[in-house]
């Protein structure tokens, strides 16, 4: 429960905690948060590390110059990030192929989620590499739904582009342009809140039409 908690405080107050990590780590900062994305979407096991909000609350620091931060270097650091960690998740997905739908939840492990994704994967086909993007657990699923599917590389690494790329570049460039704006500063723990809400209102739509179905 200690760690939860401790856990929830830092998404919540990312902003904080991620000033001080650039104050301490400087330039290798970029590193640190490479690392995060890339096992945020590669890595089926992650879901739960922050993305939407992490990329939005950089943004905006980089906008301030905290730590000499470039936006140009980070959207570009946290693209490729974003880019091959799906392209590791893919390749993952392939080599386990189709028997992991008879695997069993866990602590580490969301059955649930991969029936969802597969699902909206099935409906949707290649989009739902850009669309899932902007939603939490989904985005994590589906490359690795795709690799399942045996969906062909070129046209992998063709959504994969378009969707790590937009995503990285429009969360980051919206903490850039507006993450300082007075009134966002100073709510900014809530506007993370609002983040992560608006980011699960579709998986929430999702859920409750399957059950009404």
């Amino acid at each position: 429960m200690e760690f939860l908690a401790q856990f929830i405080d830092i998404v919540l107050h990312l902003d904080k905690h991620l000033a001080v990590l650039v104050q301490q780590y400087g330039v290798w900062i970029y590193g640190i948060l490479f690392v995060i994305i890339f096992a945020e979407t590669g890595f089926v096991v992650t879901p739960f590390l922050p993305g939407d909000s992490l990329l939005f609350v950089a943004g905006a620091l980089a906008a301030i110059g905290e730590g000499g931060m470039d936006i140009a270097v980070l959207v570009g650091v946290l693209g490729a990030a974003a880019v091959l960690g799906n392209m590791l998740n893919y390749q993952i997905g392939r080599f386990l192929g189709p028997k992991v739908f008879h695997w069993e939840s866990s602590r580490f492990f969301n059955q649930a989620a991969l029936q969802k994704t597969h699902a909206f994967y099935e409906k949707h086909g290649g989009k739902t590499l850009v669309i899932s993007r902007f939603l939490p657990l989904f985005r994590t699923f589906a490359p690795f739904v795709a690799g399942i599917g045996a969906m062909t590389y070129p046209r992998f690494t063709l959504f994969n582009l378009i969707g790590g790329l937009g995503w990285v570049a429009s969360l980051t460039l919206a903490g850039y342009w507006f993450g300082n704006l007075p009134w966002i500063k100073q709510n900014l723990s809530l506007v993370i809140v609002g983040i992560i809400v608006v980011s699960l209102v579709p998986v929430a739509v999702g859920y409750l039409r399957h059950k009404a179905a």
